[in-house]
């Protein structure tokens, strides 16, 4: 470690021969090191007006993420009506797993580029495609147009998935970390109710025509898109990721401004207080080192972030996907009322991370993690059993749904918290796009579809056994997270996995 600088002037401190100068690219200067603080400064910040306002801003991707699901699955009854469209269960099944199928490209080709271009860039970009392929939804006029646009919506908000989770680590400081990932990642349910408020009331045929309602629902979206475009203007890019990428300059401006609007003064660096890491900069990772670092030298993260995210995506896409099938096909629920029972069951969603996810951050990953999927799994495997012999209601199970979620959400949550942390910086984008995209690839397009196919049978039976397969999968998640999970609680994202530009 060199000597401390005798002034906190500057924070950054590069090495003698560059004379601090100008910020170059690391192509141009591939020796070029950087002695920084700024993780450790960013982490000892308070929570303030500042974090709040990143939280909003990125997190409300989300409950976009929500709405659009929601929609899916409310409106699968409209779609089934519609005088134009007369879409079959398998029409819809086909359609969700589109979506997840553009979501599972969309996260690898963003996240690969937000690791690359940067965190910021890619928020207008991902956004501006969510924009564009939600409104063209809109306009569908058969199976082919609505499965395509609802691939490119995918594809936005998988691209989406990746920067804001990066930022929001990179931002958010450590002792905050899990709460906050939890918290934010349950806002998708926030956009759940919206949706089923919207299908209440767009699918009443006394109010909108059968074919008119769904195509103005997609439309909300839409316009909530926009809002959230200006509301991203002013988030910064990470720090911590412009410190490698050859721009302290730019990252020693942000952090001071960051920490002058939450304290209203630079911290002091002098003292001693602040660890500083020695950094070789780079302007780009080369793939090779990319797969290596996850699969070779991080072979059991990887592989508790491949199984925290097969089982969570088959588990919550194939049950959330079909849902309205089920009321409407088993407890004769009419499409315009299936918004009533998704309330209760948003309700649940979001109130499993707003009051557990505390508990992540003190009782640690490793045992939430466990106690919440396992949980998971040994209800939906009991309420599937109530299902298939007839004991339940559309309120009953309703109410089994509820509390499954309550702790299936936290559940989920943890699967992207665990992906995103554990793992470099220079790599962390691409390691949650890689893991939610295997992830939701086995589990989640196989499991709309294949629900989808399990309803059209008219069996209880049939669908019970596809509620066991969730629920084993969850199970097995559980033992695997118990024995292998990372301890990351109130640790720094770069004590968890040092940079690979680290030189010490």
């Amino acid at each position: 470690m060199p000597p401390p600088r005798p002034s906190n002037a500057m924070e950054l401190q590069q090495s003698p021969a560059l004379n601090y100068g100008p910020a170059i690219s690391a192509a141009a200067a591939p020796d070029r090191i950087v002695a920084t603080s700024i993780p450790a400064r960013l982490d000892a910040l308070p929570w303030s007006s500042f974090h709040t306002r990143v939280v909003l801003a990125l997190g409300i991707t989300w409950i976009l993420d929500g709405l659009e699901v929601t929609l899916a699955g409310a409106l699968s009854g409209a779609l089934k009506q519609s005088p134009m469209l007369h879409f079959s269960n398998l029409d819809l099944g086909i359609a969700n797993s589109a979506y997840l199928a553009g979501a599972v490209i969309g996260a690898l080709g963003f996240g690969w580029l937000t690791d690359r271009i940067g965190r910021k860039k890619l928020f207008f970009i991902t956004l501006a495609l969510y924009l564009s392929a939600t409104a063209a939804t809109a306009l569908s006029w058969n199976i082919t147009s609505y499965a395509l646009f609802r691939f490119l919506t995918g594809a936005g908000i998988g691209g989406e998935y990746t920067a804001i989770n990066s930022t929001i680590q990179e931002l958010v400081p450590a002792r905050y970390r899990g709460w906050t990932d939890l918290v934010i990642n349950g806002s998708f349910w926030i956009g759940a109710a919206m949706g089923a408020v919207a299908a209440i009331v767009l699918l009443d045929p006394a109010v909108i025509g059968p074919d008119l309602g769904w195509r103005l629902a997609y439309l909300i979206g839409a316009v909530i898109g926009l809002v959230v475009l200006l509301m991203r203007m002013w988030i910064p890019e990470s720090p911590r990721w412009l410190m490698i990428h050859g721009r302290p300059d730019q990252a020693h401006k942000i952090v001071h401004d960051i920490e002058r609007t939450v304290i209203g003064h630079d911290q002091d660096t002098s003292d001693g207080r602040f660890p500083k890491m020695r950094l070789k900069m780079r302007d780009h990772t080369p793939i090779g080192e990319v797969v290596h670092t996850l699969f070779a030298a991080y072979r059991q993260r990887a592989l508790v972030g491949l199984v925290l995210m097969v089982a969570q995506a088959f588990f919550y896409n194939a049950i959330f996907f079909t849902f309205a099938l089920v009321l409407t096909d088993f407890y004769g629920i009419s499409a315009d009322h299936v918004g009533w029972y998704l309330l209760p069951f948003a309700a649940g969603n979001f109130l499993g991370p707003l009051l557990l996810g505390r508990l992540f951050d003190t009782l640690g990953r490793r045992a939430m993690i466990m106690f919440t999927y396992g949980v998971s799994g040994l209800l939906l495997a009991l309420s599937g059993y109530l299902f298939s012999i007839g004991a339940l209601s559309a309120q009953g199970q309703t109410i089994a749904w509820m509390v499954i979620f309550f702790f299936a959400s936290p559940a989920a949550s943890a699967a992207y918290l665990t992906v995103s942390e554990t793992f470099p910086l220079e790599v962390r984008a691409l390691a949650i796009a890689v893991f939610y995209a295997v992830g939701t690839g086995i589990g989640g397009v196989v499991g709309p579809a294949l629900f989808g196919a399990l309803i059209d049978t008219g069996s209880r039976s049939s669908v019970f056994a596809g509620y066991l397969l969730g629920a084993f999968l969850m199970i097995v998640a559980a033992i695997v997270a118990w024995r292998y999970a990372v301890s990351a609680e109130r640790k720094s994202l770069e004590e968890i996995a040092r940079p690979l530009a680290s030189m010490e």
